[in-house]
C-alpha cells in the first residue's frame, strides 16, 4: 500500500487541489459549508497519507525531517478542527515536492546511449589470412583488423597499412576529419570517412578510451548522488526545535490548543513553498529564454561558480570550417578558382568542401591524371594546365615561387590559426585560401559578460593542437588556454581544479565531453550538441545559443538571491507569530492564520518575480 500512495502522490496532489478549489468556490458561490468542509477533510487526508509514510521512513532511520513536522501539524490542525489548514498545508507541501522533483528528476539514459554508440563487431584476420567479422568482444590486443569506409574503427590501435581520413568528434571533439597513414594512431568509436585501412589492436574493450569515456561518466554521475536539498539540510535543524518549543508549551501551560498552535505556525506553507516556487520561476524564465535547468541544486551551484571551463570546437567556435581569408595573386582569378573547384571536387580531402562551400557557383572543367601527393595535396590536368592544390611543401615541390608577398601572407594566416590550401597553375601561384573553424558571432562580448557576472577564470581545453588554442585563446581574453586533450585529459584537469576547491562549470557538446560535464559542479550541453552530453549535463542551452550562457548566470544568482529572501520572509513570520502567541495576546488563530497565509502570498509573488527578469546587455 505504502508504495502505491507514494507512486501516485502526484495524483494524490492534482485530487487535493482540485478539491480545495470545490470546497472554497461552494462557500464563496452557494455558501454550502458543508461541501466546503467535507471537500477540505478528505483533501487533508488524501494529502496526508503519502507525507506520514515519508514522516514514517524518516524516523525509521532517525531523521527528524520535515515530513515529520507537517505530519504532525496536520494532525494537529485537525484536533483543533482547522481543516482549511490541513488541506492547505498538505497540498503546498506536496506541490511543492512535485515542482521540484520534476525539474531535478534526472534520467540516468546517457550511460545507456554510450554503450549503443561503441562498435559491436570487428573484421579480425583470422589463421588463413582472410578477414571475417566477429564481436568487438572477441578481439584481442595484437590482432589485425580491417577497417573500410563508413565503419566504426572497434578498439584503439596502430594503422599499419592503407590511409583514410577519420571522423574523431566522438573522441576529441574536432570537426575536422584527420588522415591516418601507417603508424598512426586510432581510437575506438570513431569513423572512417573514406579510405581503407589495417590496424593491429593496442587496447581493447574497457581499456580503449572510448570505454574510459563509459567509465569516467558513470563515476561522475554517481559522485553527485548523494548531493542533498537545502531544505532538508535547514530542516534538520528546524523541525526538531520547533517540536521542542511545542513540547515546552505543552508542558508549562497545559494548554493543548496553545500547543498545536504554535506547531501549525511553526510549519508555514511559506517556508514549505518559498523554495520550489523561487526555483520553478527561474527554470520557467530560462525555458522562455533558451536556457534548460535541471533543479534546485544546479541553480545553488551555479550562482556560486567562480571558473567555466570550455570546450572549443562547437562551443566558442561553430564546429563547420570554413574559409576565413581568401589571397589572390595575378590575373585570370575566376579561371583559376573554376581550375580549383574542379579539383577539389575530385578530392576527399577534410578541407576541401570547406573550399568549395567558399568558391560557390562555378564553371567546372574536366579533370586528368589526378595524383594525390602523400602529406601535400594533389595535383591534376585541368584543361591542359597544371593544377596543384595543397600546403607550403607542395607548391615548393612544384617548383612554385613563393615571393615575399605570398610568404608574409602564409605566415599571417598561420599565425591566425588557419590550415593553408595554396593553388598553382602552370608553375605560378593563384590563390592562398585560410580554412579554421570560425569563432562564434558574439561570443567574446558573452565572456566579457560573464566576468562582469563574477566569472574569475575563463579557460578553454580542446583536442586541436596547441598553436591553434592559443590563437583562439588570444582573440577570446582567456584566462587559460589547453590545447592536445583526451577526454580523460579534460576530466582530469576538471578534477583538479574542483579539489583546489574551485567551483567549475563545464561547457561542452559531444560525447567526448560527457565525462567532465559530469564530473564538474555544473555540467553546460549545447542544445545542438550529442544527445549524450545533453542527459549528462545541468543545464543545456537550447538551439545552441552561446548567448543565453550569460543570462543563465545572471538567472541562477537573481533566483539563489530569491531563494534566500523567501527563507527570511518564512522565518521572519513564523518568528513574529510565536512570538505574538508566546508574549502577547494579539496573535490568535485567526490572526495567525490570515499572517500565515499572506506569507504565502508574499513568497510566491516574490518568486514569481523572476519571470520577469532579463539580463541587460550592457551589465
Amino acid at each position: 500500500m505504502q508504495r502505491y500512495i507514494l507512486r501516485n502522490k502526484n495524483s494524490i496532489t492534482l485530487i487535493s487541489g482540485i478539491l480545495i478549489a470545490i470546497g472554497f468556490l461552494s462557500k464563496w458561490t452557494m455558501s454550502n459549508m458543508t461541501v466546503f468542509t467535507w471537500s477540505l477533510i478528505v483533501a487533508s487526508v488524501l494529502g496526508i497519507a503519502p507525507i506520514i509514510i515519508q514522516a514514517y521512513q524518516a524516523l525509521m532511520v532517525r531523521v527528524v525531517s520535515i515530513d515529520v513536522l507537517v505530519t504532525i501539524a496536520v494532525l494537529g490542525a485537525f484536533l483543533i478542527r482547522n481543516y482549511e489548514e490541513s488541506a492547505i498545508v498538505t497540498f503546498l507541501f506536496l506541490f511543492g515536492a512535485f515542482l521540484e522533483q520534476r525539474t531535478l528528476n534526472k534520467t540516468r539514459s546517457a550511460i545507456k546511449e554510450l554503450t549503443e554508440m561503441a562498435p559491436e563487431s570487428a573484421l579480425k584476420q583470422m589463421e588463413d589470412g582472410e578477414f571475417a567479422e566477429v564481436e568487438v568482444d572477441e578481439v584481442d590486443v595484437g590482432d589485425i583488423l580491417l577497417v573500410k569506409t563508413g565503419a566504426k574503427v572497434p578498439v584503439d590501435g596502430t594503422v599499419i597499412s592503407g590511409e583514410g581520413s577519420i571522423n574523431e568528434a566522438s573522441i576529441t571533439g574536432e570537426s575536422i576529419p584527420v588522415v591516418k597513414e601507417e603508424g598512426s594512431n586510432v581510437y575506438a568509436g570513431t569513423i572512417l570517412d573514406n579510405g581503407t585501412i589495417q590496424i593491429v589492436a593496442d587496447r581493447v574493450g574497457e581499456d580503449t578510451t572510448f570505454g574510459k569515456i563509459i567509465e569516467l561518466v558513470e563515476e561522475a554521475q554517481d559522485s553527485k548522488s548523494e548531493t542533498e536539498r537545502f531544505i532538508d539540510r535547514f530542516s534538520k535543524y528546524y523541525t526538531p526545535a520547533v517540536l521542542v518549543l511545542s513540547f515546552i508549551v505543552w508542558l508549562f501551560s497545559r494548554n493543548v490548543e496553545l500547543a498545536i498552535t504554535i506547531l501549525v505556525l511553526g510549519c508555514p506553507g511559506a517556508l514549505v513553498i518559498g523554495v520550489p516556487v523561487s526555483n520553478v520561476a527561474g527554470i520557467g524564465n530560462g525555458a522562455r529564454n533558451g536556457v534548460l535547468l535541471k533543479g534546485s541544486e544546479v541553480i545553488r551551484d551555479f550562482s556560486r561558480l567562480d571558473t567555466m571551463v570550455f570546450d572549443k570546437t562547437g562551443t566558442l567556435t561553430v564546429g563547420n570550417p570554413s574559409v576565413s581569408e581568401s589571397v589572390y595573386y595575378g590575373d585570370n582569378i575566376q579561371e583559376a578558382m573554376g581550375y580549383l573547384a574542379s579539383v577539389e571536387r575530385e578530392s576527399d580531402h577534410p578541407l576541401a568542401k570547406a573550399v568549395l562551400e567558399e568558391i560557390g557557383e562555378t564553371t567546372f572543367s574536366p579533370v586528368e591524371n589526378t595524383e594525390v601527393i602523400k602529406g601535400g595535396g594533389i595535383t591534376a590536368k585541368v584543361n591542359g594546365h597544371r593544377v596543384a592544390v595543397g600546403n607550403v611543401a607542395l607548391m615548393e615541390q612544384e617548383n612554385v615561387e613563393l615571393n615575399e608577398e605570398a610568404r608574409a601572407d602564409i605566415e599571417r594566416l598561420v599565425k591566425g590559426g588557419n590550415s593553408l590550401v595554396l593553388t598553382s597553375i602552370d608553375g605560378e601561384l593563384k590563390i592562398l585560401m585560410g580554412v579554421r573553424d570560425q569563432i562564434r558571432p558574439g561570443v567574446k562580448e558573452d565572456l566579457q559578460r560573464l566576468k562582469r557576472l563574477g566569472v574569475k577564470n575563463l579557460v578553454m581545453l580542446s583536442g586541436d593542437n596547441q598553436g591553434t588554442v592559443e590563437v583562439v585563446s588570444r582573440e577570446l581574453g582567456l584566462t587559460e588556454a589547453h590545447g592536445n586533450m583526451l577526454p580523460e585529459d579534460k576530466s582530469a584537469y576538471v578534477k583538479q581544479l574542483i579539489e583546489e576547491g574551485q567551483i567549475v562549470a563545464f561547457i561542452g557538446d559531444g560525447v567526448n565531453d560527457s565525462p567532465s560535464l559530469a564530473l564538474a559542479n555544473i555540467g553546460i550541453a549545447m542544445g545542438g550538441g550529442t544527445d549524450v552530453a545533453i542527459e549528462t549535463s545541468d543545464v543545456v542551452l537550447m538551439n545552441s545559443d552561446f548567448s543565453r550562457l550569460p543570462h543563465a548566470l545572471g538567472l541562477t544568482k537573481a533566483t539563489a538571491r530569491n531563494m534566500k529572501q523567501n527563507i527570511a520572509i518564512a522565518l521572519g513570520v513564523v518568528l513574529v507569530l510565536l512570538a505574538g502567541v508566546l508574549f502577547s495576546e494579539w496573535v490568535s488563530m485567526s490572526v495567525g492564520m490570515l499572517v500565515h497565509e499572506a506569507s504565502i502570498l508574499v513568497v510566491i509573488l516574490n518568486g514569481m518575480r523572476l519571470l520577469r527578469y532579463g539580463l541587460r546587455r550592457n551589465s
